[in-house]
């Protein structure tokens, strides 16, 4: 009878490898350790080189671009859910720096509004608001684990010395006060709303967000500095994608690192008479061209609203206000 049974086991093995039915095992009872969920879920994957968008899956939850490779869809939630628990457990502290300045104080209730629903849900941030009109601020409720910091910032007579004094008032303050307070900082325009869930996908090293106006243009036709007198000249045929400096940061180290360069940058062109083209973010596009990214965010991340959306373009998560900057910056 024996011998019956084990010919038997033989046959049905063979019939298996046979037709190339896999085996079904009975499920584990195992629970699983945190340490395979870390190994699961970790930091999404890089490649070599930038690729074209592609436009693909039917159900995209966030599309982003990891250095240097094609886009990363990441489907669903549930990658979403568990990455965010992750990220919870590690208690870190995210600062976001914007300007409201003249004018500009119009756009905080919507930005913050907006931010305190979207940016970051469940994580500690700390909003530092940089304004010459400390009273105009509204009172907003904002999450428990979310703090607003008011901080006085003197006026300029043109809208283009606030830009660019942007990098030198965010370097002084992560030297004297943000070091110690923060893990990770954005600078993040004023002007915008948050519509769709941004979550940790954005934290990483060194993080650029590639431009709506520039990303389906050839290299040689983007937005450059070209002037070889201005250190923020990049030379033809060199250049990755044109980023923009309404959405950029990384860990606290690495902006320091950044937005010390680039006023450095914008300090040596004003003693020359020269003023970049695009002011701060023609520094940016500098320094990113020479110190890579470790993760850059799609056209999603940054939406300007006087472009019509294509269908690449499957979610708006943040995008700039319509106005007339004619009224705003004068």
């Amino acid at each position: 009878m024996k011998k019956v049974l084990i010919l038997g086991g033989i046959l049905m093995a063979g019939i298996l490898g046979y037709f190339h039915i896999p085996y079904i095992s009975q499920p584990s009872c195992q629970p699983i350790r945190q340490t395979d969920l870390n190994e699961t879920f970790s930091v999404l994957p890089r490649m070599s080189y930038p690729q074209p968008f592609v436009d693909k899956p039917q159900r995209t939850d966030v599309l982003l671009v990891s250095p240097w490779l094609a886009p990363i869809v990441w489907e669903g939630t549930f990658n979403r859910d568990i990455l965010n628990a992750q990220y919870r457990q590690k208690n870190f502290v995210v600062g976001v720096a914007t300007f409201a300045v003249k004018k500009y104080v119009r756009f905080i209730e919507g930005f913050l509004g907006s931010a305190n629903k979207f940016f970051l849900s469940g994580h500690r941030v700390n909003f530092y608001l940089f304004t010459d009109h400390p009273e105009k601020v509204p009172s907003i409720n904002l999450a428990p684990e979310k703090r607003l910091f008011i901080i006085p910032v003197q006026n300029y007579s043109r809208w283009q010395d606030i830009s660019m004094n942007r990098m030198d008032i965010i370097s002084n303050h992560i030297h004297s006060h943000w070091r110690y307070e923060v893990d990770y900082l954005y600078s993040m325009d004023i002007d915008v709303q948050m519509f769709e869930h941004i979550g940790v996908e954005i934290i990483d090293t060194l993080v650029g967000t590639i431009s709506s106006w520039q990303y389906t243009k050839p290299r040689d036709s983007n937005s450059y500095e070209r002037h070889p007198e201005s250190r923020a000249a990049i030379p033809h045929g060199e250049g990755d994608f044109y980023y923009a400096a309404s959405f950029y940061g990384g860990s606290v180290s690495e902006v320091y690192k950044l937005t010390t360069a680039c006023f450095k940058g914008v300090t040596e062109d004003r003693a020359n008479g020269i003023e970049a083209k695009w002011h701060e973010e023609s520094h940016l596009n500098k320094y990113l061209l020479y110190h890579k990214p470790t993760r850059l965010l799609s056209p999603e991340y940054y939406w300007d609203e006087e472009l019509i959306r294509p269908r690449i373009i499957r979610v708006k998560r943040l995008s700039s206000v319509r106005k007339d900057l004619q009224e705003v910056r004068f």
